[in-house]
């Protein structure tokens, strides 16, 4: 598929400011919509929207359909006369605390549910859990189940529960039934207010990146309802896990820990799981960026209880006749690829053979005058970053370029000669740099728009404290940073 020379900001909704703890779907994500169009940008590039649970990650969770409900609005539920906001909570505004924010915004929920009580053959929640029933259902039992399990992971329930008895779970049904139409309310909260932001945005212009994860989290309502499509064991257990071998990140590869998928039985009924998956993210975003591409040429199993990620083995998965199946459903896909990583020819012929632009990285390029991640390397069919949630900042890599002796690294002599950079204002030399290349989508993640150093970073691969926190706050988005950005823009022929 062809896009437009056109250019965005990537911000997850978590990192929105706010009074509530975490950024949320309310009043300044409009705000910040209203930014992009009038600097002229095209896109909004999130991370997953789905439930998170230990480690916070959007990479790692509950539901590959389901959205987090902490991203629900305070406000807009009181605008509904679901929730009164008698009293602001005190919390940071810079950083996102998840056990507090958890808390506050679960006692939000159940407020909202019991003001809602009453209610449930509205149309409009009736319509709604008609139309997701096929993963709504099983996603609200699964959530009302673990509850009342102390929130263990559903391999670790009784047999007659992991294993999916019809008994059991009939009887779990019945007896959950007020904690199951309670998830069920929270997701049509969710989802209400995600729609009504997504429209907003197209009307102003811009179009939502979104992001779909190639694997599942092992605890999950999906592997949950889906276990014979997935290599695991028969007790529930992942026979083979995900990650990827030693790299630039960690000497010991990143041991992900989640199922692998079985091609195989996938591709017994044509991918159905995954073209219902497909189908939902088409409705939420206008754009989908595929996390791991290379895991649809071959993935890179380790033995399960393997405790890092070095003595796995890469095995192949059908990514041509995936796609094609895609295709043949879909029609054009509106598909980024990351394609960063341990990159074979068969998973650039994979990318190439659809017309998918991958991603080049501008904090990568710093080595030689042929590394592909040069600007003056691109073609137009790729999506150029400075760096990415899983990078450092452009500030925070430029300072992390000089030794404890103040000399400065190779990578940061080339840069400073191929940006004809002092280093006074790095990151909009980047930009600049992404901005006046012939790739046809640039996108800044909104820490490099800021000029903010490495405390703002969004995630450290192979750490699993400390990330998904970071947070802007209110008037950091300034006219002189409006101006600068708006004028690149139009500049670089990117403003639409």
């Amino acid at each position: 598929m062809q896009f437009p020379r056109a250019s965005g900001i990537l911000l997850h909704p978590t990192s929105l400011p706010g009074e509530f703890g975490i950024g949320d779907l309310g009043p300044n994500a409009y705000e910040f919509v209203d930014f992009l169009a009038r600097t002229n940008q095209t896109y909004w590039q999130i991370l997953p929207l789905g439930p998170t649970g230990w480690g916070d990650s959007p990479y790692s969770s509950f539901s590959a359909f389901a959205g987090n409900t902490l991203l629900i609005s305070p406000e807009k539920l009181q605008e509904e006369g679901l929730f009164e906001i008698d009293k602001k909570p005190s919390f940071s505004q810079d950083r996102v605390d998840y056990g507090a924010v958890y808390d506050w915004k679960a006692r939000m929920l159940r407020a909202a549910f019991d003001n809602w009580r009453g209610r449930e053959n509205e149309d409009e929640f009736r319509e709604f859990k008609e139309v997701n029933s096929s993963w709504l259902d099983d996603f609200a039992l699964y959530r009302a189940i673990k509850m009342s399990h102390d929130q263990k992971p559903w391999f670790e329930w009784p047999d007659p529960l992991k294993l999916r008895d019809d008994g059991a779970l009939s009887e779990s049904a019945s007896n959950l039934g007020e904690e199951i139409l309670a998830e069920k309310f929270y997701q049509f909260l969710f989802f209400k207010q995600w729609s009504a932001l997504k429209e907003y945005a197209n009307s102003h212009g811009i179009k939502i990146v979104g992001d779909v994860p190639i694997f599942l989290a092992l605890d999950s309502a999906d592997v949950w309802r889906h276990q014979t499509q997935f290599k695991l064991n028969s007790d529930g257990s992942p026979l083979v896990v995900s990650g990827v071998p030693p790299d630039y990140f960690s000497k010991t590869g990143q041991l992900w820990g989640n199922p692998i998928y079985d091609w195989d039985a996938m591709g017994e009924d044509g991918f159905g799981w995954w073209k219902e998956r497909i189908r939902f993210t088409l409705r939420m975003v206008d754009i989908v960026r595929i996390d791991h591409f290379r895991g649809f040429a071959g993935a890179w199993e380790v033995p399960g209880g393997n405790p890092t990620a070095e003595h796995g083995e890469w095995v192949d998965a059908p990514g041509h006749e995936f796609f094609g199946a895609l295709k043949d459903e879909f029609g054009e896909l509106p598909f980024w690829v990351e394609d960063l990583g341990f990159v074979t020819p068969e998973v650039e012929r994979l990318r190439d053979d659809f017309g998918f632009p991958g991603m080049r990285i501008l904090q990568f390029a710093f080595s030689d005058a042929h590394n592909s991640a040069l600007p003056h390397n691109y073609i137009r069919n790729c999506v150029a970053y400075t760096g990415t949630h899983d990078n450092d900042t452009a500030v925070g890599w430029w300072k992390a370029q000089v030794n404890d002796k103040g000399e400065a690294s190779e990578a940061r002599q080339f840069a400073e000669k191929y940006l004809d950079s002092d280093g006074a204002e790095i990151n909009w030399d980047m930009i600049r740099a992404i901005w006046s290349s012939i790739a046809d989508s640039g996108v800044v993640p909104l820490q490099d728009l800021l000029g903010l150093d490495n405390s703002a970073i969004m995630n450290r691969p192979a750490t699993t404290s400390g990330n998904w926190q970071w947070r802007y706050k209110n008037g950091d988005l300034t006219d002189e940073i409006a101006g600068k950005l708006t004028e690149l823009t139009e500049l670089y022929g990117r403003a639409l």
